[in-house]
């Protein structure tokens, strides 16, 4: 598992047993970095998302940078939204970068 350090940010205010959890998973910790900033900025150029949304599309451009496999979210408003996929992966291709498939933690593993 990739996990960037905005994530471990935002679980600061979690429940504890939601915090142990993530300590307890083995886990490569990602950070952020002037390239992915740079990309977030494109996504809110690109009209993916506002600018009040700067951390949903720093959540986008982290993976994009680090190249991880799929990008996990709940976050259907911001992230796991076809036609913001659609303008995520148009930037990213645009910018030489290479799709990024998002998917939802049910469609990931498979329980129903």
């Amino acid at each position: 598992m990739v996990v960037s350090d905005l994530s471990l940010r935002e679980l600061e205010p979690a429940p504890q047993f939601v915090r142990d959890l993530i300590d307890e998973l083995p886990k490569e910790v990602i950070n952020r970095t002037t390239e992915s900033l740079d990309l977030a900025t494109r996504y809110i150029e690109a009209g993916a998302v506002g600018e009040a949304s700067r951390a949903d599309a720093e959540h986008i451009a982290l993976a994009t940078v680090a190249r991880v496999d799929v990008l996990v979210s709940w976050n259907f408003r911001h992230i796991v939204n076809l036609p913001k996929i659609r303008r995520y992966n148009s930037v990213n291709q645009a910018w030489g970068y290479q799709e990024l498939e998002i998917r939802t933690p049910i469609e990931v593993t498979g329980l129903w």
